[in-house]
């Protein structure tokens, strides 16, 4: 059962408007962690939708999706968690969607620590500004708001390094960031 508000039907209607966005989106996002996996590799999309990123990936890379969400009563389609470890597992517009604060996601940090690179993109606010009137300021759907360095501190404290930030898909989304991490442990 998701801890929070996701409206499915704005999702939906989001994807088929900006499907060409999408695939441009999905295609910077393996560009981006395309250092990552050079070898053959797997990489677990954790909060994967529709599936959409799993249509892009290189041909040497064996790929999972995982997902909560539904299509009405059915689930979105997904391989589900197939391996003990992952080369990269990726959160894309994943993490703001947890009360960390109050509710940290247990299923989440553990499956963090069964790979070697972690990869997010997340909405950044933007430092002293306030939030309501911020594009991303979804109370009942971002549970946790992140800076840069609140963020980085974060996966510190889940043993993970940053390697790579910047913000590929930008243009077309505004305030959203991608990192990539290697794992310490």
């Amino acid at each position: 059962m998701p801890k929070w508000d996701y409206d499915t039907h704005y999702f939906e209607n989001m994807l088929e408007m900006y499907a060409g966005s999408g695939m441009e989106i999905n295609r910077r996002r393996w560009d981006f962690i395309g250092d990552a996996i050079q070898n053959e590799c797997h990489v677990l999309d954790y909060g994967s939708g529709c599936g959409m990123f799993g249509l892009f990936k290189p041909d040497h890379v064996i790929y999972d999706s995982y997902d909560i969400g539904t299509i009405g009563k059915a689930k979105y389609p997904q391989t589900g968690i197939r391996h003990d470890w992952y080369t990269v597992i990726c959160f894309w517009d994943v993490l703001e969607h947890v009360d960390w604060e109050n509710e940290p996601d247990d299923e989440i940090l553990n499956i963090m620590q069964r790979t070697d690179f972690v990869a997010v993109t997340l909405p950044i606010h933007p430092e002293g500004k306030p939030g309501e009137g911020w594009k991303h300021w979804k109370p009942k759907e971002h549970l946790t708001y992140f800076t840069d360095e609140s963020f980085i501190e974060f996966m510190k404290e889940q043993s993970f390094e940053l390697m790579l930030l910047g913000k590929p898909e930008c243009p077309p989304r505004t305030d959203i960031t991608s990192f990539l991490f290697r794992n310490l442990k």
